[in-house]
């Protein structure tokens, strides 16, 4: 089987990659200078000459609420070009193994938790991150549409949060986890007693390590039949940011005070994902949080200290 893996080189694409190379299963997956899959048709030329057995779109322009707040427009144009290009190309070449990785911002902010895939669009999307939001569901949307129109099957996977190895820990850019490991390490390492939280460290997060993502994708693989067309994919259970934070400190070793800087917006108050369907289909993830936070960290250290 020949997949191509959009987004090769990111950290859900990277670990991806590695877990089917591990599997003996081929991949391509073309770097952005290669392959530009805003232009539709690159894209269609590609797909044309590649001719793939399947398709794991991972691709797409992603950061944390400072940088979405400051480019809502680029997050949506350019994810909403990249989606659709994608989703075009594997319907008109066949391809029957299709798997779109969405988010779990496309839930609305005052959606019920745990959230549940049909709540989809059902309320207004956090204003932090609407633009990328927006150009999720509109790929997610394009997908359902391709199966209801033209009998395709094509799978939205909508993961809670993630983080691990390959992740980006730019500080300018970073997550919440990621960005809290590399900040705080500098903290310890230049003696700072004191670390800044954005709100009051109560909002609630779900993040599952990106390895057993690429797990349960390769799962999905081999039982694409039995994968719900639109499937949440996550542990089930979250943790406060301040719980993230003290867990990390722990692992680092870092002894210093938290303070809270209400000033900073912090998005939505819980953000969990209903795992039934996937529960369902007889998968967990594999991965304890802190022993995921520790091999992050182990990353971080090997790759970028």
């Amino acid at each position: 089987m020949k997949v191509l893996v959009t987004g090769g080189s990111g950290m859900v694409g990277s670990n991806l990659r590695e877990k089917l190379n591990s599997l003996g299963i081929e991949t391509i997956s073309p770097k952005q200078e290669e392959l530009d899959l805003t232009k539709q048709d690159e894209v269609a030329s590609f797909f044309s000459r590649l001719k793939p057995d399947a398709v794991i779109h991972c691709a797409g322009l992603v950061g944390g609420i400072h940088a979405n707040i400051e480019r809502p427009y680029d997050f949506a144009l350019q994810n909403i070009f990249m989606g659709s290009n994608i989703v075009n190309s594997c319907l008109e070449n066949g391809v029957e193994k299709f798997i779109n990785l969405g988010s779990s911002c496309m839930y609305p902010k005052e959606g019920e938790n745990p959230l549940t895939e049909d709540s989809i669009l059902s309320g207004p999307l956090e204003p932090t991150n609407e633009g990328y939001a927006i150009a999720k569901i509109a790929v997610s949307r394009l997908c359902k549409y391709s199966n209801s129109q033209f009998g395709t099957d094509f799978k939205t996977m909508i993961p809670c949060n993630l983080f691990g190895k390959y992740d980006d820990f730019d500080l300018k850019k970073a997550h919440l986890i990621p960005g809290v490991i590399h900040r705080m390490h500098l903290h310890k390492n230049s003696g700072k007693d004191s670390i800044k939280i954005w709100g009051d460290g109560s909002a609630r997060r779900e993040f599952m390590y990106a390895s057993d993502l690429a797990v349960f994708i390769c799962f999905a693989l081999s039982e694409y039949s039995s994968i719900p067309q639109e499937v949440n994919v996550g542990l089930g259970f979250d943790f406060t940011v301040k719980e993230y934070y003290q867990m990390i400190a722990e692992e680092i070793g870092y002894l210093g005070n938290f303070e809270f800087d209400l000033s900073k917006p912090v998005g939505m108050r819980q953000k969990l994902v209903d795992v039934s369907k996937q529960k369902s289909l007889g998968w967990s993830p594999p991965t304890d949080t802190r022993e995921a936070i520790g091999k992050t960290y182990s990353y971080f250290l090997d790759a970028w200290i």
